[in-house]
């Protein structure tokens, strides 16, 4: 929506606006841009002799509704008959609505009991102006329509409009988003908030399940592996980081720390209960898992890969989503088995050491002579 925060007048506002367009129409990220705003639609201005109303005992009200009910249309009653229900319009015949000379036909009736011809009340101007003007925000604004050319996201586009505007709009003109773009800036830059969040219950859940501050370290420390495998499916297919993109690394943190909690699970249990050393135990947990992992992540890879290879209307948004989760998920299957028992091992032995040094060291016990 560009804004007249001046007050300045309607051809100030088109002005800008062709301005706005003009420049935003030689940015590459834009395909498209309409606004049906005009400055000069044809126009009757009807200019009702205020004194010849007041000298003739009229009110001014009696005016306008006969103008409005001759040329408009009234409103009177609803009665019923037939057993349906008829509403009563009052409104002259289209011969008579046709042109602006035939407002000689309409009468009005004065105090008096005459009738007076609407004609001689009024003065009919042809003139320009715009059809309507739109109010955003208290503003006068002009909206405009478009969309982002192919190979650019709408988060570009919106980018491409900031900036044009910020270099051509003249003091007193500026710019709302509105509608669905007023919702995507408001949703915009989220993302850590929702990964942090996100993050915080998985340890959260997983120091409950564990009893131990320290060990979830070693299932969320796997987590940026297949963050990264999800930004190189992005890239390696030119996509944009979208709110697809978000869904999927958010669903990916879930995933990765599902596959470290089955290593971590049995190589805790292996050094707890059977006493093994915590390298020895880690490789068994990884061992003993192996084959669940894989078969649960591939199975997951080959359901999403109709989302890699989608078409169709919305066919951008699911391929988004399945390259972010199938490159994430593959490069948390491969690089995960490796790391996570790694991760294991390092995390345990510094919260052992960290037990250790926390530890009161108990005074020798003194002698005494007897």
């Amino acid at each position: 929506m560009l804004q007249d925060r001046s007050g300045g007048s309607v051809e100030q506002l088109y002005d800008s606006l062709e301005k706005l367009t003009q420049a935003a129409r030689k940015r590459p990220e834009l395909a498209r841009l309409v606004s049906t705003f005009r400055p000069s639609v044809p126009q009757l201005y009807v200019d009702v002799d205020q004194d010849r109303v007041l000298k003739q005992g009229l009110q001014f009200s009696e005016v306008y509704q006969t103008l409005q009910a001759f040329l408009g249309g009234a409103y009177v009653n609803q009665f019923n008959r037939f057993g349906r229900q008829w509403k009563v319009y009052l409104q002259a015949e289209p011969e008579y609505r046709t042109s602006a000379d035939k407002i000689n036909s309409f009468y009005v009736r004065s105090s008096k009991g005459e009738m007076m011809p609407l004609g001689s009340l009024v003065k009919i101007n042809r003139v320009s102006g715009p059809e309507y003007t739109n109010r955003f925000n208290l503003f006068r604004s002009i909206q405009i329509n478009g969309s982002p050319a192919p190979g650019y996201s709408s988060g570009q586009a919106m980018a491409a409009m900031e900036e044009v505007a910020a270099e051509v709009l003249p003091a007193g003109m500026s710019y709302a988003w509105s509608d669905m773009s007023y919702q995507e800036k408001k949703a915009s830059g989220g993302q850590a908030l929702v990964f942090g969040m996100s993050l915080v219950f998985v340890f959260l859940i997983l120091a409950g399940m564990y009893e131990s501050w320290s060990l979830p370290f070693s299932v969320l420390l796997s987590t940026p592996v297949a963050v990264m495998g999800a930004y190189g499916g992005l890239l390696l297919r030119k996509f944009d980081n979208n709110v697809f993109a978000q869904i999927g690394l958010v669903m990916l943190i879930g995933l990765t720390a599902k596959n470290a909690i089955l290593i971590v699970e049995f190589a805790k249990l292996e050094h707890e209960k059977n006493g093994r050393d915590l390298i020895d135990a880690a490789l068994e947990g990884a061992r003993l898992r192996l084959r669940p992992i894989l078969m649960t992540s591939f199975a997951f890879i080959l359901g999403c890969v109709p989302l890699w290879t989608a078409k169709g209307a919305g066919a951008i948004g699911r391929q988004v989503l399945g390259s972010s989760v199938i490159v994430g998920m593959s490069a948390a299957t491969v690089i995960g088995v490796f790391l996570v028992p790694v991760l294991f091992v390092v995390v345990e032995r510094l919260g052992k050491k960290k037990a250790t040094v926390a530890a009161p060291v108990e005074a020798p016990a003194k002698g005494g002579a007897d």
